[in-house]
Formats: C-alpha cells, sequence, structure tokens
C-alpha cells in the first residue's frame, strides 16, 4: 500500500496518481484465427488482433481486464484456455517492447470481466478502493492505452458524472456502472479508473459513441 503526498516535486493529484499507478496498469495484445469460407467454397484461415489494457491485482502475475478484450481468444476453446491459434500477450509499463504470454484462468462474460496469468513476481499490485463510497463529482484518473499499445500508458482526468447508471452492452448484457467524463476511447477497455488517491474505483468497459455524445465513459465498479 502506498499513499499519496503531494509534494514540491509533483504539481497536482493527477500527476501524483500517474507516478504512483502507471505500472500497475498493463498493455494486452489478442490475436485470434478464423476460418472464412469463399465464394466457391473454399476454406480460408483469417488472423485477426485486438488490443486492449490490464490491471496487476497481484504481484505474482493475476490481471484483471474485461472478457471482451480476451473474448476472440477464448470462443470455442474450453474453460480458463485460449482457442487454438489465438493467443494472448500482456505488455508492462516497464518494459512495453516485450511481449509476456499471458493464461487465462476464468472469465464471466455477463460481467465482463476476466482474470488472466503472467509468470512474474514482485509486480506493482494495484491497491484497491471502495466504489460503494463514491459521491458524484469526485475526481476520476483513467490510464489505459486508448487507440492500442502505441498509446499505453495514458492517462486522462475527469469527476464522477454518475452512479448506478444501467447499461446495455453492445452484447445484450445490462450492467449497472460508474459514468465519468475522464477520457475513455477504445483500447481502454480493461484499465484503470482511480480516485484521487490512487485506488482503484473501477475497470473503464465502455463509452457512449457517436457525432452526439462526447464525455460519457463508463466503468465497472471495483
Amino acid at each position: 500500500t502506498t499513499n499519496i503526498t503531494v509534494a514540491q516535486n509533483v504539481s497536482n493529484a493527477a500527476e501524483a496518481v500517474a507516478k504512483k499507478c502507471n505500472n500497475s496498469v498493463v498493455g494486452i495484445r489478442v490475436k485470434s484465427t478464423s476460418t472464412v469460407t469463399g465464394f466457391f467454397g473454399q476454406s480460408n484461415e483469417q488472423e485477426s488482433t485486438s488490443e486492449g489494457s490490464g490491471v496487476i491485482y497481484t504481484a505474482d502475475g493475476y490481471i484483471i481486464t474485461n472478457y471482451h478484450v480476451i473474448s476472440n481468444a477464448v470462443e470455442n476453446a474450453s474453460y480458463g484456455s485460449t482457442a487454438s491459434g489465438a493467443s494472448i500477450n500482456v505488455y508492462l509499463a516497464s518494459d512495453p517492447e516485450n511481449a509476456i504470454t499471458a493464461s487465462v484462468i476464468g472469465y464471466d462474460a455477463s460481467a465482463d470481466l476476466a482474470v488472466i496469468k503472467i509468470d512474474r513476481t514482485d509486480l506493482p499490485a494495484v491497491e484497491l478502493g471502495d466504489s460503494d463510497s463514491l459521491e458524484v463529482g469526485q475526481t476520476t484518473i483513467a490510464i489505459g492505452s486508448p487507440g492500442g499499445l502505441d498509446y499505453m500508458g495514458s492517462v486522462s482526468q475527469g469527476i464522477v458524472s454518475g452512479l448506478n447508471r444501467s447499461i446495455t452492452t453492445e452484447s445484450g448484457v445490462q450492467m449497472n456502472l460508474i459514468q465519468t467524463d475522464a477520457a475513455i476511447n477504445p483500447g481502454n477497455s480493461g484499465g484503470a479508473l482511480f480516485n484521487e488517491t490512487g485506488k482503484l474505483i473501477g475497470i473503464n468497459n465502455a463509452k457512449m459513441s457517436g457525432d452526439d455524445y462526447d464525455g460519457i465513459g463508463f466503468a465497472i465498479p471495483v
């Protein structure tokens, strides 16, 4: 557990949270293959790649992310394993150039949550907060990989815009989520939403998209 004190070398809470928590958020790249039938009936293998974020839960390598971040790698596979030809790689903020193969521990599609694990120790585990005590207007800070791994470790700041928002996801699942105006974009999924003391209060998983919407993001309460 690390307590934040805003000292002379830190200008604001967002900077302090970024320094404390950035290494606790990882980038995730998922590769999967699918069979596509051509016009004349021939079968072709197609590879797809997607990227997201995750949060280090324990120092020995357990990582929380969204189910939809890894779903392509576990569909048509036995529970707790990856499908044939699929892979899940994790990138640490302290070593962003080297991929670490992750195994699937478990997932809950209805909660849009998954746990994966990498073979590492002494990792900077996140400090858990209390989402039940949140109030509208409190500071929120999101860390993740908006747009993919090229922007891994991006930090955005906002407030709690609403609580217990009932949202139906694209997969048809209804969830009660934290609403925030901290910038959340594709690639932030599975990343962290922190409070002003650097404690995890949510796992970012959705945003309201479209030309008529701006600054409406959502996170699963911790």
